[in-house]
């Protein structure tokens, strides 16, 4: 009697006598592939017989055709090309547009295709997991198929199986390979036992195991669905994929062995083995462990891992390492960003370094500012290292860094750019060639913009040339917030304003970058600067309650009030003849009486926390009039119709009429309830006096349309539409050109002379060849310069440009008149400075001196010791790769020049002409003037009281400029000495800017006006055209340009403001000086020692921002204002110009003093114009033949260059009369006549 091995009973319909059936299951599918195979083979083989024996027929008619080819000619002739046509047609007959059809629904280049592969692949994976339930049941046992859940739907896979199959066979080309194909295979041994176990309601697992190797199509599966697309995803998903199927698939054959036995031995020595369990054999086996705790009982199953072993090892050993390694070098930030509701993100990408990122991250994520909900997202081909990576774990929370670039699309949509709010590119300030930095850079805006034009983008530029590359990219927008810090403009343009007023390239770098309050207990000079350190500029909306009202009296109500100083509005206007023209925004800095408070306006204002400037936005005169402490003007609910629109207008009428231009008491054209209220409003809010004109041209605004201030985007930023920042309207002048009293006014107006450029922004002469203003050493030392800028230029023929066109448009600015200018000398390489001289051609006062800077004679040929302003530059800088060693140049120089002596001859000379004068007085300026210039001892000795800026590479180098300051090499730029006193200048400092602009456009803008002296996008697209400044002539609205403050510096010594000197409050000199001459009042240039109670002779000074109200002054304080334009100041030229230069022979001031004319000038100016005219005639004639240096002057104005001889006792008698009497020539710099 047989073993009963399967389980019965009278409910199981299967054999009673419980035998196994296996051979019926394992022999349909061995009948199904080897009756297949048999098939296609007889097929071949007679089709192989057919074609020969065809082929044998055929070569007996060509036989017969070669012997008797004039009967076949006339039948070939016969058939023309419709009949072949006609047979090729026929050929393709209904088997082969079967199988093309079934190609197509195979293929997956269409969408049926895809579906059904993809189909197919998921139904094998489930058909798999059917499997892994099942293995858990015995091998083989009774099932009723109407019972089974799991058998129905494997039938159901396997029905859809073998319809894929037939639609497959179809379609292939070769029949016998494809019935040998993995897949096929898989078939074979899956399909037809299914129907088996429906029929004799048994089931057998079988070779139901092979399904696994299904899994080696999952990577052809995954680029179906452009999910893989790189090279090394492929490759790791095929070789995963090809593991884990060999795997599985050896698995499940030694659970069937195991499990079933050997049935030459009956299926005795079978042992009951789970499936997972032959996995981790497997894997033990692979990897050569062998625990030996599972292992293999039957024949089968051991000589099945005899083979296995060896292909098992040798896959092991050769995949998975190939895996790690991928794994290992897959993209650590290679993921896609995820945006968060209610968050903002930028993308910045660029130079990513350690040093830019921190710079960045310090100043865009400070304290101060007032809640920064924004996530930075970096992106870069290059890795992070570790102490960056560290840098990006600190800051987690905000930062997020993914690998990739730019330039690729796919990167910018994994970085979602087309939902940031903005991109910034940072650009390496060291790379050793700043136009291919620009031109990478310059490459990243077109790929973002070609990606995303309406994107948001700030890119720091390196040279100023590139920046009209820019203007090329067809969706750059300025107006919409894209904006290009140029990095070389900017560092010129600061180094230039201190040239005007020593120490202000601190102040405003200081102003600009985000830095938190240090309190120093000691009184140090350190405790003083860091408290103005901790000021910062930022913008805020005036509140409806300052509507109306006039410039100083909102900035004086801000200082004294509120603790806040406003420097500039945003101003929206629109020309008087253009009424229908919308209006246009500008930003004006200190604009004086004339401009009145609008709607709505954005005010730029220097502060310490941006929590303070809310108070601006806040404030109400009803409630908050009698508050003393600012931190407590909070929002109120007052809404009194007095600050509405309708209420602003009916002001307007009270001081003015529209239509009749008289006031409202006077009119008789306005009705009758406005005139009813005029008291009452007047006493609830009084009125500012104001011109008829002013409230006139006021009201054709408002009448014609009030548009929304701003677009909801700019309002995001805080920030509003921006325009030419320099180019006031029409309206808003102060002085209309063409009603200035005076005679010069009508050699201003000369339309047939260009003395500006054709923006009326910047003084401008014709172009000159170099050699005209090229001076020998003996040619300069002949011609005493005095009150003069020296520029020390290292570079050479192969150097990168620096940008010169930068420093000196600053420098001739044209809101100085003509004799203000200083002469600029540069001294450097004549290779290079030819190089520059293109853009340099059309500056007036512009010398140079070939030679080094480090040559003392060089130096002593252009007076160094009487110049206002050295400035050391390099352009060998970044091509040295030792950072310690980069600014060597620079720093040998300064050296050089502080450790020069000089002696006192010319010193003695000023003295006995004018009798000695205290430092900072001015005997022979108006006594009203208060404006005075760099205030110095009377005479330099030592090269180190002489002023100078350097310019700084690395940081770090800036402790060796200083030879007596102890500071650390690891202190921070802003708090050494060098920085603090404005002798050394680091491009570094710019990169505040970046954030700065991000939250605040107008940001940008304001720099620009401050420091650019009037660059404007309207001048930059003219330089793009021509890269030269175009001159034009002089019209009504070209001299209304030169109606725009400037920066100057206002001493202590003596004028109006002498009182307030010696122990005033500083918040006294503000009201006075605004109040007085409509000059704002910002920082004090303070010496170091001054706070010592011994006296000292160091001749250091060092920047206060902004001190509060009570801070006390000194005598030796020199003040920063903005002081407006003077358009009588060249009325007055011959008085001018002596309080001009014979101060600088005495205390060595700046030529560019300006004063409040006294009311008798103009009676005098015809009496002075004589006397100039007779001293023009004596010097001429001293001068004889001798050769004119400066020939770039105008053709009216005097001689610049005056001959110094050994002292006569002709020349010693003139001295002493000088001496006795009033004498308007000054002994060392000439007078020349206002451009």
């Amino acid at each position: 009697m047989e073993d009963v091995v399967i389980p019965y009973s009278s409910m199981v319909p299967c054999d009673n006598n419980g035998q196994r059936m296996w051979w019926a299951f394992l022999a349909s599918s061995m009948v199904t592939f080897f009756g297949g195979l048999f098939i296609i083979l007889l097929w071949r083989t007679l089709k192989y017989l057919w074609t020969v024996c065809c082929h044998c027929n055929i070569k007996n008619k060509e036989a017969q055709k070669v012997n008797n080819p004039t009967n076949n000619q006339p039948a070939e002739k016969k058939k023309g090309p419709d009949e072949k046509e006609e047979a090729a047609a026929s050929e393709v007959g209904w088997m082969t547009s079967v199988k093309d059809w079934a190609g197509v629904m195979i293929s997956a280049q269409t969408l049926t295709g895809r579906v059904l592969v993809v189909l197919v692949f998921a139904l094998s994976i489930g058909a798999l997991g059917i499997y892994f339930i099942d293995s858990s049941d015995p091998i083989e046992s009774c099932q009723n198929f109407y019972k089974d859940f799991t058998l129905q739907i494997d039938m159901a896979f396997n029905v859809f199986f073998l319809l894929y199959f037939g639609l497959r066979f179809i379609a292939a080309n070769d029949k016998l390979w494809f019935w040998l194909e993995v897949n096929s295979v898989v078939d074979f041994f899956t399909v037809p036992p299914v129907f088996v176990s429906v029929y004799l309601n048994r089931s057998w697992l079988g070779l139901r195991f092979l399904r696994a190797l299904r899994l080696i199509q999952f990577s052809e599966i995954l680029q179906f669905l452009n999910i893989l697309k790189t090279s090394n995803s492929i490759k790791l998903v095929n070789l995963c994929s090809i593991f884990i199927s060999t795997w599985l698939t050896a698995a499940g054959f030694i659970h069937l062995v195991e499990n079933s036995g050997d049935p030459w031995e009956n299926f005795q020595n079978s042992q009951s083995l789970s499936y997972w369990e032959c996995v981790y054999l497997l894997m033990v086996t692979m990897s050569t462990v062998g625990y030996g705790d599972v292992y293999a009982k039957t024949t089968l199953g051991r000589l099945f891992m005899v083979f296995f072993i060896l292909g098992g090892l040798a896959m092991f050993a050769s995949y998975v390492p190939e895996i790690i390694e991928l794994i290992g070098n897959r993209k650590k930030y290679g993921g896609s960003y995820s945006a968060v509701n209610g968050r903002k993100h930028i993308v910045v990408c660029g130079h990513i370094t350690l040093e830019s990122v921190s710079n960045f991250l310090k100043d865009f994520l400070h304290k101060d500012r007032d809640d920064v909900n924004v996530e930075i997202v970096f992106l870069h081909n290059i890795s992070p290292n570790l102490e960056l990576e560290a840098l990006f774990k600190r800051h987690f929370t905000q930062v997020e860094f993914y690998q990739g670039s730019v330039l690729n699309p796919h990167d910018l949509a994994r970085v979602k750019i087309e939902s940031a709010d903005a991109c910034l590119i940072l650009a390496n300030k060291y790379c050793a060639d700043p136009d291919a930095e620009d031109a990478s850079n310059i490459m990243r805006v077109i790929s973002i913009k070609n990606y995303h034009p309406k994107i948001r983008i700030i890119t720091q530029m390196l040279q100023y040339h590139n920046k009209a590359h820019l203007l090329n990219i067809p969706s750059w927008n300025w107006k919409e917030g894209d904006d290009a810090i140029c990095l070389a403009e900017l560092k010129a343009g600061f180094i230039a304003q201190s040239c005007l007023a020593q120490g202000l390239s601190t102040m405003l770098a200081n102003l600009f970058s985000m830095r938190s309050f240090i309190e120093i207990e000691e009184d140090t000079w350190q405790k003083y600067y860091l408290e103005g350190v901790a000021n910062e500029m930022y913008t805020e909306y005036l509140s409806s309650a300052f509507v109306g009202l006039s410039f100083p009296t909102v900035c004086e109500l801000c200082y004294v009030k509120l603790k806040l100083l406003l420097i500039a509005i945003e101003y929206k206007s629109e020309q008087r003849e253009s009424r229908s023209r919308k209006r246009t925004p500008s930003i004006l800095i200190n604009p004086g009486n004339h401009v009145k408070m609008q709607e709505g306006t954005l005010g730029f204002f220097i502060a310490s926390d941006a929590k303070e400037v809310k108070s601006i936005f806040y404030y109400c005169k009803a409630c908050h009039d009698d508050i003393t402490d600012p931190k407590r003007i909070k929002k109120c609910g007052c809404k009194r119709l007095i600050y509405s629109k309708m209420s602003v207008y009916k002001r307007m009428k009270l001081a003015c009429c529209f239509d009749c231009g008289r006031s409202e008491q006077d009119c008789s054209c306005m009705s009758g309830s406005v005139h009813s209220n005029m008291d009452t409003l007047q006493r609830a809010y009084p009125l500012s006096s104001v011109s008829v004109h002013d409230c006139a041209t006021t009201l054709r605004a408002f009448e014609d349309e009030h548009p929304s201030t701003l677009s909801p985007k700019k309002k995001q930023r805080n920030g509003g539409m921006r325009n030419s920042p320099n180019c006031s309207p029409k309206m808003m002048s102060r002085h209309d050109p063409l009603l200035i009293p005076g005679n010069e006014q009508i050699e201003n107006m000369d339309m047939n002379v260009k003395r500006y450029d054709s923006t009326g922004m910047f003084h401008w002469c014709p172009s000159k060849e170099i050699e005209k203003v090229i001076l020998t050493r003996s040619e300069a030392s002949m011609t005493v310069l005095s009150g003069h800028v020296v520029v020390c230029i290292f570079g050479d023929v192969t150097s990168a440009l620096v940008g010169l066109r930068n420093l000196v448009m600053p420098l001739r600015a044209s809101n100085f008149h003509f004799h203000e200018l200083k002469h600029i000398v540069f001294v450097g390489s004549l290779d290079y400075l030819r190089r520059e001289w293109e853009t340099l051609h059309n500056f007036p006062k512009v010398s140079i001196l070939p030679g080094t800077p480090l040559s003392r004679a060089d130096l002593r040929a252009v007076n160094i010791n009487l110049c206002d302003m050295c400035v050391i530059l390099s352009a060998n800088q970044n091509n040295i790769e030792d950072a310690s060693l980069q600014d060597k140049e620079c720093i040998l120089a300064s050296l050089n020049i502080k450790s020069m002596q000089f002696d006192d001859s010319i010193g003695v000379l000023q003295a006995n002409s004018q009798g000695f004068t205290p430092p900072g007085m001015d005997r022979s300026s108006p006594e009203s003037s208060p404006v005075h210039g760099f205030v110095r001892q009377a005479s330099v000795t030592t090269g180190s009281n002489i002023p100078i800026i350097t310019e700084l590479v690395n940081d770090s180098n800036v402790q060796f400029l200083d030879q007596d300051d102890d500071d650390d090499p690891d202190t921070e730029l802003y708090l050494t000495q060098p920085f603090a006193c404005g002798t050394a200048f680091a491009v570094s400092v710019l990169d505040s800017l970046m954030s700065a602009t991000y939250f605040n456009d107008n940001i940008l803008t304001l720099i620009r006006t401050l420091v650019t002296g009037g660059a404007t996008p309207e001048l930059e697209a003219l330089l793009a055209e021509e890269n030269a400044l175009r001159g034009g002539y002089s019209t009504p609205q070209t001299l209304a340009n030169r109606d725009r403050c400037r920066v100057a510096q206002l001493a202590l010594y003596d004028g109006p403001f002498a009182d307030l000197g010696d122990g005033g409050c500083y918040g006294d000199l503000f009201c006075k000086a605004l109040k007085t001459y409509n000059m704002l009042c910002f920082g004090i240039y303070r010496l170091r020692d001054a706070h010592l109670s011994t006296p000292s002779t160091c001749t250091k000074r060092y920047v206060i921002t902004n001190p509060p109200y009570e801070f006390e002054l000194v005598p030796t304080d020199l003040i920063f204002c903005l002081m407006q334009f003077d358009h009588n100041a060249g009325q007055s030229r011959t008085s001018l110009s002596h309080s001009s230069h014979s101060s600088h022979s005495s205390s060595k001031k700046s030529s560019s003093v300006h004063s409040v004319p006294p009311s008798n000038r103009q009676n005098r100016s015809s009496k002075t114009r004589e006397a100039r005219d007779k001293q023009n005639a004596t010097r001429m004639n001293r001068m004889g033949q001798e050769k004119k240096w400066f020939t770039d002057e105008p053709d009216n104005a005097y001689p610049r260059n005056i001959q110094i001889k050994p002292m006569s006792t002709h020349m010693a008698n003139q001295v002493n009369q000088y001496k006795s009497t009033s004498s308007l020539i000054p002994p060392i710099r000439e007078v020349e006549d206002e451009c």
